[in-house]
């Protein structure tokens, strides 16, 4: 069994969308290598840090991540597997990176309750006063707006009635 500490800096952005891990960025990893009997057992932590945006306020992110990896290294000639050992080398590089794509969020937020962005103004709003006024209605339900107008006033009405 051997054990290493790496950091790597990264050549190429890992990752598409609103997160990802720009090139340039340490990745660190922990890993131990076991030779067993079909081949080597390589078992890693990685730590690094992805940049984006929030995806309902755009606010800039830049959050860390931590992965655990398990990987069988197989022997060539052995049972197919996804990786074999090459002269007596293991390529770590495409389990890391898959695990560290895959762990990094679909939808971001910079906040559990992340409010989002008004739709009328575009404002943040986190930044937003919390008073608001009434949306507009849309000019295609104003027929209707009579009818909730009547509904509310008659309902009103009865409540006077049962009260006198």
């Amino acid at each position: 069994m051997r054990e290493h500490e790496l950091t790597v800096t990264l050549a190429e952005k890992w990752g598409e969308g609103i997160v990802a891990i720009e090139a340039g960025t340490d990745v660190e990893v922990d890993v131990r290598l076991e030779s067993v009997h079909e081949g080597i057992l390589a078992t890693a932590e990685i730590h690094t840090i992805f940049d984006g945006m929030c995806g309902r306020c755009l606010r800039e992110l830049s959050e860390s991540v931590e992965v655990e990896i398990q990987e069988l290294f197989a022997y060539s000639g052995d049972e197919a597997t996804d990786f074999e050992v090459q002269d007596d080398h293991v390529d770590l590089e495409i389990p890391v990176r898959d695990a560290i794509v895959l762990s990094l969020p679909f939808q971001p937020v910079c906040q559990p309750d992340c409010p989002g962005l008004d739709p009328v103004t575009g404002e943040r709003l986190t930044n937003a006063p919390m008073e608001r006024a009434d949306a507009p209605t849309d000019p295609r339900w104003a027929a209707l707006q009579g009818f909730t107008d009547q509904a509310s006033g008659a309902h009103s009405a009865e409540q006077n009635t049962e009260e006198s």
